[in-house]
């Protein structure tokens, strides 16, 4: 185990290893979709619903979370997820058939969703006890992840194409990263804005509900955790979309050749990336509020702008101002939806995932009802609604870390 003598850094380090962990996790069995596309001899339809499973057991994990939260803290939630995500991987590895496989996408998206949730919460924790801004280093750091896991599919297959022997190694490494770590992750749950005044904010936004009835057991998300959910939801629409259909528009669209039409996600994937590592510092000096909505005002704006004027290099511009702009939205909203509680953070982790999985596909049927500038427009409307939801959003403000 890692041992360091400023506890925040510890904790840092400990925090960022489950990030790393999701996003090499994950990335590591999509980039082998082709080998378990070609065993399993599955249609490009059944890969579709295989990537879909992983989404409906995110959403299937939501009402889990809260109460496994709250009974085993974000800690132990996060390492159990993380040993079951690495379970699942050589399990993966295995799958006799179709439908099994999708079980077990499923249940990985499951414990996607409960890893999600407990290492935000760890996140938002940090930031809270410390009072410093680290949450967009630790999304930049999922990034990593997912790019590492990349990098080592290629590797392994140099050697050989055994999903065993990839999973394997992946799982050795990932387990290896958190075992070296997870005592730096915070042993529970910081109460979130615990000042009197703070409280009554919260206490005053449910408190009509209460009265009218005050013994049912369902808690109604109250109105500042909806608009959050909301922003999150138009959030990840933005992320997910420009992922899938940047490329594409570029080539259709812009006529680009196909040396040009993969800069469309890197462009974008990589201003995101160069942006959460500085976004924690924007957080501090001008608060997390000003830099969502100024941030996706921008996205929104700098797309629009692109698609009205056509060609290659304004989309390449548009697309680095929606990186740029979107970059930090994830990070804060979940940071604000923590400090709700954990029934907040994760309708808000549920809500994105929605958003993931609905925003691909909606642009679809936009852009073959009309065009794909439609359907691109529709993304910069969507991250202009993100600027809107987040002026009714209640934010704090932390130093650097």
């Amino acid at each position: 185990m890692i041992r360091m003598h400023d506890p925040f850094r510890r904790a840092q380090l400990a925090i960022a290893a489950l990030f790393l962990f999701l996003g090499f996790q994950y990335a590591t069995w999509v980039s082998r979709l082709p080998a378990l596309k070609t065993d399993l001899d599955l249609s490009a339809a059944q890969v579709g619903l295989l990537l879909m499973a992983g989404g409906a057991g995110a959403v299937i994990s939501f009402p889990l979370v809260p109460p496994a939260m709250k009974r085993l803290g974000s800690r132990l939630v996060s390492l159990l997820s993380a040993l079951a995500l690495g379970l699942i991987l050589l399990v993966l590895a295995v799958t006799p058939n179709y439908p099994v496989t999708l079980l077990v996408i499923c249940l990985d998206g499951v414990a996607v969703g409960f890893l999600n949730v407990a290492m935000n919460a760890q996140g938002a924790a940090l930031e809270v006890q410390y009072g410093r801004t680290v949450m967009a280093r630790f999304h930049a750091t999922f990034s990593a992840g997912s790019l590492s896991a990349a990098l080592l599919a290629v590797g392994v297959n140099l050697f050989t194409s055994s999903l065993a022997v990839h999973f394997t190694a992946a799982v050795l490494l990932l387990l290896l990263a958190v075992g070296l770590t997870q005592s730096g992750l915070l042993p529970q749950d910081q109460q979130p804005d615990a000042t009197p005044e703070k409280a009554a904010e919260q206490a005053a936004d449910s408190a009509s509900e209460q009265e009218e009835q005050p013994k049912r057991r369902l808690v109604l998300p109250t109105r500042v955790t909806i608009w959050m959910g909301l922003a999150m939801v138009f959030g990840t629409v933005t992320e997910g979309a420009m992922n899938d259909w940047s490329s594409l528009y570029l080539k259709d669209i812009a006529e680009a050749g196909p040396k040009v039409t993969p800069l469309g996600i890197a462009v974008v994937s990589g201003m995101m990336v160069l942006a959460r590592i500085f976004a924690d510092g924007w957080r501090a000096r001008w608060g997390d509020g000003r830099i969502v909505v100024a941030g996706s005002a921008l996205a929104g704006a700098g797309l629009a702008v692109a698609l009205l004027a056509g060609g290659v290099l304004p989309a390449l511009l548009g697309f680095a101002c929606v990186g740029l702009g979107v970059a930090a939205v994830t990070p804060c909203v979940y940071v604000a939806a923590a400090r709700q509680g954990p029934d907040a953070l994760a309708l808000v982790a549920a809500m994105g995932t929605i958003g993931l999985l609905a925003g691909p596909p909606v642009i679809g049927f936009i852009a073959s009802g009309s065009s794909l500038t439609w359907g691109m427009g529709a993304i910069a409307v969507s991250a202009a609604l993100v600027s809107l939801c987040a002026t009714r959003i209640r934010w704090s403000a932390l130093v650097p870390a």
